[in-house]
Protein backbone atom coordinates (compact mmCIF):
# COMPACT_ATOMS: atom_id res chain seq x y z
CA UNK A 1 0.00 0.00 0.00
CA UNK A 2 1.46 3.37 -0.94
CA UNK A 3 0.31 5.08 2.31
CA UNK A 4 2.55 4.67 5.36
CA UNK A 5 1.27 5.47 8.86
CA UNK A 6 3.95 7.15 10.98
CA UNK A 7 1.86 7.42 14.14
CA UNK A 8 4.39 5.49 16.25
CA UNK A 9 7.09 8.00 15.37
CA UNK A 10 4.83 10.91 16.31
CA UNK A 11 3.96 9.29 19.65
CA UNK A 12 7.67 8.97 20.45
CA UNK A 13 8.32 12.58 19.46
CA UNK A 14 5.50 13.82 21.69
CA UNK A 15 6.34 11.36 24.50
CA UNK A 16 2.76 10.06 24.54
CA UNK A 17 1.69 6.49 25.22
CA UNK A 18 -0.79 4.72 22.95
CA UNK A 19 -3.17 4.25 25.88
CA UNK A 20 -3.17 8.00 26.55
CA UNK A 21 -3.86 8.86 22.91
CA UNK A 22 -6.63 6.27 22.59
CA UNK A 23 -8.38 7.65 25.68
CA UNK A 24 -8.05 11.25 24.49
CA UNK A 25 -9.31 10.47 20.99
CA UNK A 26 -12.10 8.17 22.11
CA UNK A 27 -11.07 4.98 20.32
CA UNK A 28 -10.05 1.61 21.69
CA UNK A 29 -6.41 0.69 22.11
CA UNK A 30 -7.03 -2.22 19.73
CA UNK A 31 -8.26 0.14 16.99
CA UNK A 32 -5.36 2.49 17.61
CA UNK A 33 -2.97 -0.46 17.30
CA UNK A 34 -4.53 -1.39 13.95
CA UNK A 35 -4.18 2.20 12.77
CA UNK A 36 -0.53 2.36 13.86
CA UNK A 37 0.27 -0.85 12.01
CA UNK A 38 -1.43 0.37 8.82
CA UNK A 39 -3.86 -2.56 8.83
CA UNK A 40 -6.92 -0.34 8.36
CA UNK A 41 -8.54 0.52 5.05
CA UNK A 42 -9.49 4.01 6.16
CA UNK A 43 -9.66 6.50 8.98
CA UNK A 44 -12.47 8.94 9.73
CA UNK A 45 -11.62 12.60 9.40
CA UNK A 46 -13.03 13.14 12.91
CA UNK A 47 -10.55 10.60 14.29
CA UNK A 48 -7.67 12.10 12.32
CA UNK A 49 -8.70 15.56 13.53
CA UNK A 50 -8.76 14.43 17.17
CA UNK A 51 -5.34 12.76 16.83
CA UNK A 52 -3.83 15.86 15.23
CA UNK A 53 -5.34 18.13 17.89
CA UNK A 54 -4.01 16.00 20.73
CA UNK A 55 -0.54 15.54 19.24
CA UNK A 56 -0.42 19.12 17.90
CA UNK A 57 0.59 17.99 14.44
CA UNK A 58 -0.58 17.95 10.83
CA UNK A 59 -2.09 14.93 9.02
CA UNK A 60 1.06 14.83 6.88
CA UNK A 61 3.10 14.21 10.02
CA UNK A 62 1.15 10.97 10.50
CA UNK A 63 0.41 9.83 6.94
CA UNK A 64 3.00 9.56 4.17
CA UNK A 65 2.42 8.77 0.51
CA UNK A 66 4.97 6.44 -1.04
CA UNK A 67 4.40 5.98 -4.77
CA UNK A 68 4.75 2.43 -5.98
CA UNK A 69 7.69 1.88 -8.29
CA UNK A 70 6.97 0.41 -11.71
CA UNK A 71 8.31 -3.11 -12.10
Amino acid sequence: MPIRVNLDMMLVRRKVKSRELAAAVGITEANLSLLKSGKVKGVRFATLDAICQFLECQPGDILEYLPEEDS
